[in-house]
């Protein structure tokens, strides 16, 4: 396998299996014991301090000390460059520690805020004064920061933002009126990047500090979940911000603001997997100790499948999410570090995988939810009582599926994505579907050639659910083309058909990711300590295909208008493309179970 990171996207372009990704198994020493150090401090710091920060009289104040003392313990900057006080470790590091870190979510809500859309707008994008004033502070903890983009009526169409900055007359402040909404660290926040238009035209982005006089920070909303955290609005009224605090130009807010949109999804997912491989451990310990019919429930069928689901389900988005890491962290080493916009220039490179961060937002959080769920049922009726972790964790959970852009807004985003950049050359999507047509209406073998690798059976399965992705994504746009150009079309009939596209690329993603883990662990370890990371890879490998095949058959049907024949063609050209491995699907997963149990944890 090659070493090449690829473009963002490229995944579904090239032929299962060929690139080698990062894993978490290859982390150097020094991370994985800074990634030990955030899990002891939570264990410690914040797992023992819960009631303090769901307390709604002591939440900020617990918020802030606790935060405080993360910035003592070097938690807070991990990617701040060491001339302004920070680690400079690269994503794959900061990837570790969020995961290690989102062992309660209230608390990774105001963690993941203050390190990522918090801070990392202004290091990406913000000028050498900038960053001499204000990220050494951030890196400490000194000061606490937050992102204000959401209003009333904008939220994921966030550049509609209403609030408005006007230049002074004295040419030195913009002067900023409006009302920011749902701020996560509002309560508590020293600093704030607020979005504005200037002149109610020009999408802009500013450095606001709380101290500035004009500033309101309004009260903490009552949530239904992540209660330690702090969620307020924020209302300026003639905020004078000096012209020295706009964050790039004038007019080129969305760099910033989407950018980083891009990196709070993906630590999204990553953080709330960390939460979920915790909840699987508490759900393990459970069923240890719960005995029904004269025998622990943690022998029963139903509930072992439920560990073997969650693990696999946790499997592949921590494979997708060290894969996208180490492809970023690729990326920005290749470019030029002592150029003078080096920074702007990484932020770049998080939009250019902005397609896998999508698909880790989007999994990461619906993983999470799949895995909390389960484990309030594996408790019965002790997981609808709040003296149980798991009632606490399945409120905090709901929101993950909302914030960062809902799911929804995120799966128009994979698929609109593919096509923007077909149509710019810059991901030949529709030149490899037309290629591929070719090859099979010549007869072609398009499977062939897996029969030698170490899992070639399941990588044959992800060929299979790749080909198959591209075959529909190339036949929605042939028939769909000029539609899928306008905004009314895809936010109405056109939403369908993203929807199963996006379904698939993900799934598709997560089975490349999973396999090409295990074949690198085999490598690593040999097939016997790998054993228990391939099980995982078939768990993945089955439930993606089924998944592709299924929503390929759906999308069929709209594609074809209804008529018969053309359906029927359609689905013969899917056969061609189709290959389910065979396996014990209840012996892999009882297997997998038995380690959960007999460990009670989440284990590769």
């Amino acid at each position: 396998m090659s070493n090449k990171a690829g473009k963002g996207g490229s995944f579904i372009l090239e032929r299962a299996l060929s690139s080698s990704i990062a894993v978490p198994e290859e982390l150097p020493p020094e991370v994985k014991e800074l990634g030990q150090v955030a899990y002891e401090f939570c264990e410690k710091e914040v797992i023992s301090r819960v009631d303090d920060f769901e307390n709604s009289e002591t939440k900020v104040q617990t918020n802030i000390e606790v935060l405080k003392l993360a910035g003592e313990q070097g938690l807070l900057m991990t990617e701040i460059p060491e001339e302004y006080g920070g680690l400079g470790l690269n994503l794959s590091a900061a990837t570790l520690l969020a995961e290690k870190s989102a062992q309660y979510g209230s608390f990774t809500v105001s963690m993941l805020c203050h390190t990522g859309i918090g801070t990392l707008p202004i290091l990406y994008f913000g000028n050498k004064d900038q960053h001499d004033r204000y990220l050494p502070l951030l890196a400490t903890g000194e000061w606490l920061a937050a992102y204000a983009l959401t209003e009333s009526n904008f939220g994921s169409d966030a550049l509609g933002a209403r609030t408005r900055a006007d230049l002074s007359e004295d040419g030195k402040h913009y002067i900023l009126n409006g009302e920011k909404i749902y701020i996560t660290n509002g309560g508590f926040a020293d600093f704030f990047t607020v979005y504005a238009k200037v002149d109610g035209k020009h999408f802009s982005a500013f450095l606001v500090e709380r101290t500035y006089p004009g500033i309101t920070i309004g009260p903490e909303e009552h949530k239904m979940g992540i209660k330690g955290s702090s969620t307020t609005s924020v209302i300026l009224e003639d905020v004078k911000v000096p012209v020295e605090n706009v964050l790039g130009k004038i007019g080129e807010g969305h760099k910033s603001a989407l950018g980083v949109l891009d990196i709070g999804r993906f630590k999204l997912g990553i953080g709330v997997m960390g939460n979920a491989k915790r909840i699987e451990g508490v759900a393990a310990v459970y069923a240890n100790e719960r005995s029904q019919f004269k025998s622990l429930i943690s022998k029963f069928g139903m509930i072992r499948r439920k560990f073997a689901d969650m693990s696999a389900k946790i499997f592949a988005v921590e494979s997708m999410g060290y894969r996208t890491a180490g492809m970023i962290d690729e990326a920005v080493e290749a470019l030029d570090h002592s150029a003078e916009d080096f920074s702007s220039q990484v932020g770049k490179v998080f939009e250019e995988f902005d397609i896998e961060c999508a698909i880790m937002k989007v999994m990461g959080s619906e993983t999470a939810a799949f895995v909390i769920d389960e484990a309030v049922q594996v408790h019965g009726g002790a997981g609808f009582i709040e003296e149980y972790e798991v009632a606490r964790a399945y409120r905090d959970e709901r929101i993950n599926r909302i914030f960062e852009g809902t799911n929804e807004i995120n799966r128009l985003l994979i698929p609109g994505a593919m096509l923007k950049r077909s149509m710019t050359g810059r991901l030949h999507v529709m030149p490899e579907f037309m290629k591929m047509n070719k090859k099979l209406a010549a007869g072609e073998d398009l499977l062939a050639g897996f029969e030698d690798m170490p899992l070639g059976d399941l990588a044959k399965a992800a060929e299979s659910a790749r080909l198959i992705t591209l075959f529909s994504f190339g036949n929605t746009i042939k028939k769909h083309m000029a539609k899928l150009q306008k905004v009314e079309y895809v936010m109405g009939m056109g939403e369908y058909f993203f929807e199963k596209i996006a379904n698939m690329v993900m799934h598709s993603f997560a089975m490349d990711s999973s396999i090409a883990r295990a074949t690198k662990l085999i490598e690593m370890y040999g097939e016997e300590k790998a054993a228990n990371a391939v099980k995982l890879a078939q768990l993945v490998t089955f439930e993606g295909i089924t998944k592709v095949l299924s929503e390929s058959q759906e999308l069929f049907s709209s594609l074809g208008d209804g008529d018969a024949a053309t359906i029927a063609k359609f689905r013969a050209d899917i056969d061609k493309m189709t290959f389910v491995p065979a396996m014990d699907l209840m012996a892999i997963k009882d297997a997998v179970a038995e380690k959960v149990v007999d460990l009670q944890k989440y284990v590769v």
